[in-house]
């Protein structure tokens, strides 16, 4: 079956509600045993639409899927079902949604808009720089929620300017994004690219992503790990990274375990961290690959005015993050951190290396060759501090290294790797090792 949504009656004006007109179309489809629903050029305004098996949601080149932010319009994913998710922070909604299905697919040139610009706002509390995270107000939907969807493929299409987390992947299996575009503001908050969860035999290529938060970030999220169990078999490559936390990331959300990742062949451009992999909450990490990673990490001004909203970024331009260490507030051991192998990284960088365990919970087997750090200033700040948020010792002031290590085991971080400090720096990072 091949419907346009046109035919259901949906206007593509930006201002008329085609949630019923997009649903029926979808449903229709799925009733005939599945097919394509094709979204026309136009802007098409909506609430939340659930995707069903077997249904392709096509969007033409010039179509626009226009996420409500009326939260009558978004049902709560804590309210809305017998199995709720029940999260901090995951209450909210999701513009489009699928649960238990097989075979979704999102394609096309078209784009979805998340409406972000709506709900952040600026207030000039980092002092005139304009890169610290914007304030928040109002109802803010994050664009997707898929969960346990088993072959699911979406390809090509751009995701714009979301206001929460925008492509959720919960406990699905047989995943493939490719060449999808993300384009979200580089100061919101919360507006991850791409977040799987608990998924197994994941492909992420080709991708452009800009965003404030974590561009790419794998996870086992309490919830999802009770449903779905590991995070495992994940291929990412031929990525261009944008963000103003890590472009590459494990974690922090780590009750599962998260194992056999490659990430490969990424240009990563200013972010914050380059690759960083956070252990909290017991699940174990390990068997992980990354390699041929180039680009540049650089630090970025927090907001100035201290209240109760304060917002800082995590990082502070390390190219390598590696954090086993407990939440603050919390009596649960992180779970460890071992067999990660890095090759052929080539970065500009502002921060130290970190490999940073406890004696509880050491780091062990971890390898960098054949790469080149190359430590020189990008903003304005010089490197004062390390960052081991969010954990009991937070940001906290020290002479920063090239490379710090805590209770770390079996490392080799000298086999052809070149340390380089340009002069505007030399008077900021230690030329040398510091174990503590």
């Amino acid at each position: 079956m091949n419907v346009s949504i046109t035919d259901f009656h949906a206007v593509g004006d930006g201002k008329t509600l085609c949630t019923a007109a997009i649903q029926n179309a979808i449903d229709a489809c799925a009733s005939a045993g599945g097919g394509r629903v094709s979204v026309p050029a136009g802007r098409f305004l909506s609430g939340t639409i659930r995707l069903r098996s077997d249904v392709d949601l096509h969007l033409e080149s010039g179509a626009e899927l226009i996420s409500s932010l009326d939260p009558d319009q978004i049902p709560d994913l804590m309210a809305d079902f017998d199995d709720d998710n029940r999260d901090t922070g995951w209450e909210g909604g999701c513009f489009l949604l699928a649960r238990h299905e097989k075979n979704v697919t999102i394609s096309g040139f078209g784009r979805i808009d998340g409406r972000g610009r709506e709900v952040f706002y600026e207030d000039d509390a980092d002092g005139g720089s304009h890169e610290s995270p914007l304030k928040v107000r109002g109802f803010r939907p994050r664009i997707s929620f898929l969960e346990d969807v088993e072959n699911l493929t979406v390809r090509d299409v751009t995701f714009y300017d979301a206001a929460f987390w925008t492509l959720h992947m919960a406990g699905c299996r047989n995943v493939l994004i490719d060449s999808v575009r993300i384009e979200n503001n580089e100061r919101g908050p919360n507006n991850d690219g791409i977040d799987p969860d608990c998924c197994q035999n994941v492909i992420i290529r080709g991708c452009v992503i800009r965003c404030a938060d974590d561009a790419i970030v794998l996870k086992t999220t309490a919830p999802m790990t009770k449903k779905y169990g590991d995070c495992a078999h994940i291929l990412i490559s031929d990525c261009i990274l944008r963000s103003h936390s890590s472009a590459l990331k494990i974690g922090t959300e780590t009750w599962g375990d998260i194992h056999h990742v490659t990430m490969s062949d990424c240009i990563l451009d200013r972010c914050t961290r380059g690759v960083g992999i956070w252990s909290r909450d017991g699940g174990r990490v390990h068997d992980i690959m990354i390699h041929h990673i180039t680009g540049s990490t650089r630090r970025y001004r927090d907001r100035v005015r201290q209240d109760s909203e304060v917002v800082v970024w995590w990082g502070k331009g390390e190219p390598v993050f590696l954090s086993a260490t407990p939440r603050a507030g919390v009596e649960r051991t992180p779970g460890p951190i071992e067999g990660v192998y890095f090759d052929h990284l080539h970065l500009l960088c502002e921060g130290a290396i970190m490999i940073a365990g406890e004696s509880e919970c050491p780091i062990r087997d971890v390898r960098i060759s054949d790469s080149g750090f190359r430590w020189t200033q990008q903003g304005s700040l010089k490197p004062d501090c390390l960052d081991e948020q969010p954990s009991r010792r937070g940001v906290y002031p020290h002479a920063v290294p090239i490379v710090y290590l805590r209770a770390a085991e079996e490392l080799s971080l000298r086999d052809n790797v070149r340390y380089e400090i340009d002069p505007s720096l030399r008077d900021s990072i230690l030329d040398e090792f510091v174990c503590e």
